[in-house]
């Protein structure tokens, strides 16, 4: 199947739209492209778990944790050694993104 006249008819519809739209315009297409868990996780309904008290004291404690520590991260290598691990004790990363195969658009 030959994609360009509907690329075309694509480009068209774009070149139609009032300037106020091309962002949102943007935007979906954008979305279109993700791959499918990052598609999921964008249409996700937003969480509406009400915040604990406890929740509140777990976020302090965490940003004290930060401030005591000059705001650096721990390396994921100190919290594999904390339980004896190194990274080498787990299997490589499978990718499950797909490259896609449509060609670029010019």
């Amino acid at each position: 199947m030959n994609a360009a006249p509907e690329k075309q008819h694509a480009h068209e519809l774009i070149e139609r739209l009032p300037d106020t739209q091309i962002a949102t315009a943007v935007r979906f297409l954008e979305f279109m492209l993700l791959d499918p868990v990052a598609r999921a996780v964008a249409a996700a309904p937003p969480d509406d778990e009400p915040v604990t008290e406890q929740d509140r004291l777990r976020f302090q404690n965490g940003q004290a944790w930060f401030r005591q520590h000059g705001g650096k991260r721990v390396a994921m290598e100190d919290v594999l050694a904390e339980f004896d691990l190194t990274p080498e004790d787990f299997p490589p990363q499978i990718s499950l993104v797909q490259p896609d195969p449509r060609p670029a658009i010019e």
